[in-house]
């Protein structure tokens, strides 16, 4: 039995990936024009670039947390680390099927 606490903070990650897969599953595919040369829509397209921060930063935390539990050896276990890289991609992965295949 392992009497090692696991932090808050490697929860972190995995909520924040939840947050940025609800997020860019707000927007429709429908309502983001493509046009370089049109400036409607910004609101939508800056939308998703912050949804898009937000996921890349969830999963540059889980790796940084991942390295920090392989070098400290007093702390959690490289599992944990591993477990909260994996939720991070596998939450993402499936915000972006569930964005690129709903239709309306």
């Amino acid at each position: 039995m392992n009497s090692v606490k696991v932090s808050f903070v490697h929860y972190l990650p995995g909520i924040f990936a939840s947050i940025a897969a609800l997020m860019f599953n707000c927007v429709r595919k429908e309502d983001i024009d493509y046009s370089p040369y049109e400036e409607g829509e910004w609101r939508l397209k800056l939308w998703l670039f912050l949804a898009y921060v937000v996921s890349f930063v969830s999963l540059a935390a889980s790796v940084g947390l991942l390295i920090q539990d392989s070098i400290v050896k007093t702390g959690p276990s490289v599992w944990t680390g591993t477990a909260g890289v994996l939720q991070c991609v596998f939450v993402l992965i499936s915000g972006l099927i569930c964005w690129t295949s709903h239709s309306e």
